[in-house]
């Protein structure tokens, strides 16, 4: 692992980097010589009293048999984005048409994959939990398993990603992040500011609430028992080393906490920063990562 140095961006300025992310890479096509089939679901949530749309990339292959049930990969969108930013916005579809699995890039809104301090229709982990996994597993043959299940995302889903795979080891084998945003439950109004700060208020509560005490993943790791870190999936994540100070001293902390409890993960710092190309990039890792610790169905 390359050690590099921590950058000096505010954190106001950080949170305009990851807001405005993904208007600054242009629309990417699929070009490989397997096509993958996507389909959309507009799927009626009745947590949170909308439809949550969201894409699915079926292997090659998956026509071909009745019977075959394939792993399941979740990847999530970032702050800004929306369910569509990993199939126009980066090659997912081309590169997963390497691997026998099933790739769900569900719709999260602004929400952090979190429930909410709002109130009752703001229950988005429910949500991914309860009513978006159970959905995919009726419409599509998948691998009911926590060996069939992988999660990941990037920045605001790269937290979602990790914090699921801390809080919910039966469900997944695989948890993955990119550039994840591990720190905003401690985010401060004096550092966001003005407007940017009643998003943030709205979701964790004010400073030292209950919501954001259970949402921080630095406090969670700090319940973990030595029972509990034994039956964790794998985990992987990695960021940018000229990605904002708010974002990478965070990963890096978070590695060495994951070292100090043993805790089996990868952890990379690689050039790049907080935008698509990056994100483009080590999506492709993730995918590897997650076909490798997935169970795949074998080959014909």
């Amino acid at each position: 692992m390359k050690r590099a140095y921590y950058t000096s961006f505010s954190r106001a300025l950080a949170l305009a980097t990851f807001i405005i992310a993904t208007s600054g890479y242009p629309l990417a096509t699929a070009s490989g010589s397997v096509p993958a089939s996507v389909q959309t679901v507009r799927f009626q949530s009745k947590l949170i009293n909308a439809t949550l749309p969201y894409n699915v990339i079926l292997p090659p292959g998956y026509r071909a048999t009745a019977t075959t049930r394939y792993p399941v990969l979740y990847l999530l969108h970032g702050h800004g984005g929306h369910y569509t930013d990993w199939l126009t916005r980066t090659n997912i579809a081309d590169y997963a048409s390497q691997y026998r699995m099933i790739v769900v890039m569900p719709e999260g809104n602004n929400s952090w994959y979190v429930d909410g301090a709002s109130g009752s229709s703001d229950k988005y982990e429910t949500y991914i939990l309860q009513e978006l996994m159970p959905d995919v597993d009726k419409r599509y043959r998948t691998i009911q398993s926590r060996y069939g299940r992988a999660i990941a995302g990037l920045s605001m889903s790269g937290y979602g990603a990790i914090k699921y795979g801390l809080k919910y080891p039966s469900v997944f084998a695989f948890a993955g992040s990119m550039s994840g945003a591990f720190g905003v439950t401690r985010y401060t109004e004096k550092e966001m500011g003005g407007a940017n700060w009643e998003p943030f208020l709205k979701t964790f509560g004010p400073l030292g609430s209950e919501t954001r005490k259970a949402n921080d993943i630095f406090e969670i790791m700090k319940a973990l028992t030595p029972a509990r870190v034994t039956s964790l999936p794998y985990f992987y994540f990695d960021c940018g080393t000229e990605d904002a100070a708010q974002h990478f001293d965070r990963n890096r902390e978070l590695s060495e906490i994951f070292l100090e409890r043993k805790i089996p993960h990868e952890y990379r710092e690689l050039p790049g920063n907080h935008s698509w190309q990056y994100w483009d990039q080590q999506v492709q890792e993730v995918l590897k990562i997650a076909a490798e610790k997935l169970h795949a169905p074998r080959r014909k």
